[in-house]
């Protein structure tokens, strides 16, 4: 899914001013309405614990360049989003508040967001990342990190990436491996990670519409794309190469302890398989067809809150400040993750297993944040466990579709 740039090139460019008498935002830290005389001149911001320290350079930067004071405020991450949906509509919470691109469809619906004005640096972030900020053809998030699936080889045992998902099976049993591959499934299955998969086969979940963005009218699951997929996954289940019984733990410890040689995962895993000693290499996703996997991408940002009276200096501390390289490689740096911003992420792709991930995510799509897709999450994993435990493909795909259609009427 490419990114239309007419909605976003209709942005006009931020005005950045060296001085800015603004009225006060919301209370950030206290459940206290804002003060509009002593508040005047600040922004408050949300972030988890880990990226307050990444943030204070910038924060401190930006008061001292234009008077503005920024206050980084520490948020339990299990909590953020929402603290911000009930306060921001009460007039308290934050200015600005870190989140991921899928609670767009929430904040939005519940009109907490306000828009958010990139001008000429629209260009310079990833074009997925660009993607996911953008909700019905309006950006509404300043992205600083992006995260996919990939596959972890062990490149003891196997030297040489596949070309394929069947030579990435070959390949394994060839080393003597009874259980090649892994990847995290589980009673009620995981569409996460096979979503690669169903891609390579033409399904995607939603279509888009001319703005680029998902449209939740254009359900693409069915079809003869989806019945190809679900006639494979029945067959890998049946070959042992999908296993219900394999989860997330058991996954990772058959990696590990060198059973499986190939494991779909993302970055989070990518410590406990250095420091088990495992010479791990980052391989793109095998696709079972002559199309490309396409994993789901996950954006992390920043959301300007509808209800601030200082968005002109939240929109400007987002874009010409938290958007820069240093800023950037400074929150990569407190959690690993990919920046978002081209720039950074080249610089950040000088460790191989971080440009591993990049490459792969060149072909990701971003998780949809529509309302519609909860209806999709709903039945989907159970359909797959289904057919990978020998339930009929055709009609049990068939039954998803109807089930996901009747659901989002």
């Amino acid at each position: 899914m490419k990114v239309n740039m007419r909605g976003i090139a209709a942005f006009g460019a931020i005005a950045v001013v060296s001085t800015l008498t603004l009225a006060g935002c919301a209370a950030g830290g206290t459940d206290e309405p804002a003060d509009s005389e002593g508040d005047a001149g600040s922004l408050v911001v949300w972030v988890d614990a880990e990226r307050v320290d990444a943030l204070k350079g910038a924060a401190d930067a930006y008061e001292e360049k234009t008077g503005v004071e920024v206050e980084v405020v520490a948020k339990d991450v299990d909590t953020i989003k929402d603290d911000f949906i009930q306060q921001v509509p009460t007039g308290k919470g934050p200015d600005i508040t870190m989140g991921a691109h899928d609670w767009l469809g929430e904040l939005s619906t519940n009109g907490v967001v306000a828009p958010l004005e990139l001008g000429d640096s629209a260009e310079d972030y990833l074009p997925v990342a660009l993607q996911a900020a953008t909700y019905d053809g309006t950006v509404y998030m300043l992205p600083y990190a992006v995260e996919n699936i990939a596959v972890l080889r062990n490149a003891d045992l196997i030297p040489a990436a596949a070309t394929g998902f069947d030579d990435m099976i070959a390949k394994g049993q060839a080393a003597g491996l009874a259980q090649p591959f892994v990847v995290e499934q589980g009673a009620e299955g995981n569409p996460y990670h096979l979503y690669p998969f169903q891609t390579a086969f033409g399904a995607p979940v939603f279509g888009t519409d001319d703005s680029g963005s998902y449209d939740a009218a254009d359900l693409q699951l069915g079809g003869e794309g989806g019945t190809a997929f679900a006639t494979w996954l029945g067959a890998q289940g049946a070959a042992g190469t999908l296993n219900t019984d394999i989860d997330g733990e058991i996954a990772k410890q058959q990696f590990l302890d060198g059973q499986a040689a190939f494991w779909l995962t993302g970055p989070w895993n990518v410590g406990a398989a250095v420091e088990a000693g495992i010479n791990v290499a980052i391989d793109p996703i095998p696709s079972p067809t002559a199309e490309v996997a396409s994993p789901f991408a996950g954006v992390k940002g920043f959301f300007v809150s509808s209800e601030s009276d200082n968005k002109v200096a939240a929109n400007d501390f987002l874009v010409n400040y938290l958007g820069t390289e240093d800023v950037q490689l400074a929150l990569f740096e407190s959690g690993n993750i990919l920046p978002a911003l081209t720039a950074a992420a080249d610089t950040a792709a000088s460790d191989p297993i971080i440009a591993g991930f990049q490459a792969v995510g060149a072909d990701a799509v971003p998780m949809p944040a529509i309302p519609a897709m909860g209806s999709v999450w709903e039945f989907w994993g159970v359909a797959e466990a289904a057919i990978i435990n020998g339930a009929d493909p055709a009609s049990t795909w068939q039954k998803l579709v109807d089930d996901v259609t009747a659901a989002i009427k």
